[in-house]
């Protein structure tokens, strides 16, 4: 079963010379954890709902289209209260369209099993890579251009897996998304304490679309590993 390509924004450059106090990265990691949290929420709501109401596949291209649209909006509000609305519509459109998704993987052999791990995976590595910052204190901006250039390869790597129907492309894809969704948490993290983030909204969007796409690429993965694919 191949997945589709892995919607992602790109990690905003921390600038040189912002200071924060100790008090305000801890009251922005605060208001982004909180976020994070009330947007998972939304996001399975909008997920059970489209897998109760039996709702179709939704290509891929309006996916990315309303998802693009989502996170210009997000963008232009994150100054604002409207900002966390945005939020709500972006991670709310996600899970709408994971639902389907999630209601084929649950038609193969084992499938629910798969779905199971995977969000036991995505939630494990979630842990860890906030812990490793968290606990490490250690700036990871040194990551920057590495995890843009690869999520930009990445990205049309899985256009064109789709394109031409490449499947051992397309498990590649997920496996390089898997690797850059747990750098770019561990890189968001890092921002948010160095000062390098002080936009909780946009710092909740780059981890929720890094639990997206760790969760869709583990299950192409599994799925592959299992024999389903």
């Amino acid at each position: 079963m191949s997945n589709h390509p892995n919607p992602y924004t790109a990690p905003h450059r921390q600038h040189a010379g912002t200071a924060v106090t100790g008090e305000r990265a801890a009251q922005v990691l605060k208001n982004t954890y909180m976020l994070l949290g009330l947007s998972l929420m939304v996001a399975t709501g909008a997920a059970v709902f489209a897998m109760s109401a039996g709702i179709g596949y939704v290509n891929i291209f309006v996916t990315l289209g309303v998802y693009f649209g989502l996170l210009f909006a997000t963008n232009k509000l994150r100054n604002s209260a409207w900002g966390i609305l945005a939020v709500f519509g972006l991670t709310g459109w996600l899970g709408f369209t994971t639902g389907p998704i999630i209601n084929m993987y649950a038609q193969i052999n084992g499938g629910m099993e798969i779905v199971s791990l995977a969000l036991g995976g995505t939630a494990s590595i979630f842990v860890a890579m906030s812990a490793i910052a968290l606990v490490s204190r250690k700036d990871f901006s040194f990551l920057t251009n590495f995890i843009m250039v690869g999520i930009l390869v990445a990205f049309l790597a899985g256009l064109a897996a789709v394109f031409f129907n490449i499947p051992a492309l397309s498990l590649a894809v997920s496996a390089a998304f898997v690797l850059l969704s747990s750098l770019l948490i561990l890189w968001q993290t890092s921002a948010i304490i160095h000062g390098g983030e002080t936009n909780y909204i946009m710092a909740t969007v780059t981890l929720f679309v890094s639990i997206y796409n760790l969760f869709l690429s583990l299950l192409h993965i599994l799925t592959a590993l299992s024999g389903n694919d």
